[in-house]
This record gives C-alpha cells, sequence and structure tokens, in this order.
C-alpha cells in the first residue's frame, strides 16, 4: 500500500527535482504539497510548487501556501544560488491550477487529525509550517509517522561555519520540531547530501531522456551548479533535497546512525548549528536518526529511472 506523505518545500531547484521524484513514485500517496518562504518567497514557492505540478502532469495536485517569514528572525532568501524565479533554467510558464484558500499550516493539523493512518511528512526547507502547527495543536504528534528533513548538518555548514540554510533560515522552528517526540526523525543533513553531486555526466542522462521533463531537469541542474562551481570548486550542485524522497523509496541508499540532535538558538556564533551528538557523549536520547553515508550513483539511478516515467 502506497506511503500517505505531505512534501513541505520552498522550490528551489532541488525542491523542484524532489517533487518530481515524489509525483513520479507510485509507492507514495501524495496528499498535498505545503509551501514555506525559504529559497525564495512564500509567494514565489507556491508558484514554483504549483509549475512543478503541471509540468509532471498533475494540475489536480493540491497547493497550500505556508508561513510567509521565520519565527523570529527576518527572512534571508538564496537568490543568488537558485536565480531570481528559484528555479532558474527551467523557463516554466505561469502556473494555471489554483492555490488552495486554506494556509499551510491549518491543512497539516487538519488533514493530520482526520488522517486514518499516521502520514509521512517530508521537509524540504525551513521547518516554519510544522512548528507552528505543533504549537497551534500539539497532538499531532501521535498522527505523524514519520518525519524526514534535508537540513542540518554532522559538520561543517553552508551560510555560515557552523549552520546549512534551511536551519539557519529558522533555527527556532528547527528546534521546536527536533523536541516535540515525533516517534521517528531520519535527518539528511549537508554531510551526506553534498556527496549527491550533479555532474555533467548525470546531468547529460537525465537530458538523454528527450522529454520536457528532462529538459527543464537538465537546465535547472545546470544553473544550479554554477554557484558550486564557483564556492566550492564541484563538478556540479549537490541534489540535496530530493535525498528526503529517494531515502522514503530506498532507505538503503543511506547509512544512517542514532544520535541526539539540538539546535542551537542562542548563539551568535553557532546559530543555526545543528549539535549531533554521535558518539553519545551527552548520556541523552537519540531523537533522529542521522545520514553519514550515500551510495551517490545508486540516487541517481534511481532518480533517472523514475524521471524516465515522463513522456
Amino acid at each position: 500500500m502506497a506511503r500517505p506523505l505531505i512534501v513541505d518545500c520552498d522550490p528551489g531547484q532541488d525542491d523542484a527535482v524532489a517533487l518530481l521524484l515524489a509525483l513520479a513514485s507510485p509507492e507514495l500517496q501524495l496528499l498535498g504539497i505545503t509551501t514555506v518562504a525559504g529559497n525564495v518567497t512564500v509567494q514565489q514557492t507556491s508558484d514554483n510548487a504549483r509549475r512543478i505540478c503541471e509540468l509532471a502532469g498533475h494540475p489536480e495536485m493540491r497547493v497550500y501556501a505556508g508561513c510567509p517569514r521565520p519565527l523570529l528572525r527576518p527572512l534571508q532568501t538564496a537568490e543568488h544560488v537558485h536565480g531570481k524565479t528559484g528555479i532558474d533554467g527551467a523557463d516554466l510558464p505561469e502556473p494555471q491550477m489554483p492555490l488552495q484558500p486554506i494556509h499551510a499550516v491549518q491543512y497539516l493539523i487538519e488533514t493530520l487529525m482526520a488522517a486514518p493512518q499516521p502520514v509521512t511528512l517530508a521537509l524540504l526547507g525551513p521547518m516554519t509550517n510544522l512548528a507552528v502547527a505543533l504549537v497551534q495543536q500539539p497532538q499531532i504528534v501521535e498522527h505523524i509517522d514519520r518525519l524526514v528533513f534535508m537540513g542540518g548538518s554532522a559538520f561543517e555548514g553552508n551560510v555560515t561555519p557552523a549552520a546549512e540554510f534551511n536551519i539557519l533560515t529558522d533555527p527556532h522552528a528547527a528546534q521546536v520540531v527536533l523536541s516535540a517526540g515525533i516517534r521517528e526523525v531520519v535527518m539528511l543533513g549537508l554531510n551526506v547530501t553534498q556527496q549527491v553531486i550533479s555532474t555533467p555526466e548525470r546531468i547529460e542522462r537525465i537530458r538523454a531522456l528527450k522529454t520536457r521533463v528532462g529538459e527543464v531537469v537538465a537546465g535547472m541542474l545546470t544553473f544550479y551548479g554554477k554557484f558550486d562551481l564557483e564556492r566550492y570548486g564541484l563538478p556540479g550542485g549537490p541534489l540535496h533535497d530530493p535525498c528526503v524522497i529517494a531515502y522514503l523509496l530506498e532507505p538503503q541508499l543511506f547509512q544512517t546512525q542514532p544520535c541526539y540532535v539540538e539546535v542551537e538558538t542562542t548563539s551568535a556564533l553557532n546559530l543555526g548549528r545543528t549539535v549531533v551528538d554521535r558518539w553519545g557523549t551527552s548520556h541523552r536520547p537519540a531523537n533522529a536518526q542521522v545520514a553519514f553515508e550515500v551510495d551517490a550513483q545508486g540516487f541517481y539511478d534511481l532518480l533517472t529511472e523514475r524521471l524516465s516515467c515522463y513522456k
């Protein structure tokens, strides 16, 4: 039976690829998509999510706009990485499918509380929507089967030496989520997602599908890789967010370890750092499975195979 799933995201080229992977996977029953401010404004992320749904041939999918800013901090977006639209390189038309009239937080609460079975959540951006939902209705914890998120790092960050973008954008929300008592949490941080690099060869495999989706994904990844080439000397951009969907489909691609994880919310120097207690030195019980290794080629084989489903 397909796993019921809600994707919370801030598209972003890598979020867009994650959505395409989810929509191409019959093992997942995508109930809805919620959007949040992060890579670009929530207005833009909501437009981008709908553009991707239409590209995938799923205009019936429901998209719910969420929080326009973090809980306490001013919003800092990442157009310098993703371009003005957030999905530069895609060249997609304005979406025609409607944005749903209720707020993403309300959707999360109502859907989780009414779900006949616990729902999996995939968080691909800042955790603001889920944090607000947990504060408004703490009982939703009982209806979350598993939370898999892209964010943080067991080692260094990418915005500051300590912090990764998704967590730094709203560290207070991330700490609310990680301390909520969700029964299973999986963290896919920079230390593993930066191993999943969209090299020119991997992009050409996707372009060689000779479909509209293949062309769009190849175009997005070519644009997206420019930042990492210039900053890190990498041969392409790491596909951070699709790792979440890949984990749900083929968890054996990842090596994880139970750890206690806490988010730094007070230190000016380390704000947004995910403090990962890999070796149990704090003597606190693990609250997450943290990924440390990934089969990058296996990931790209899975992604390319699923994208080939689009005609």
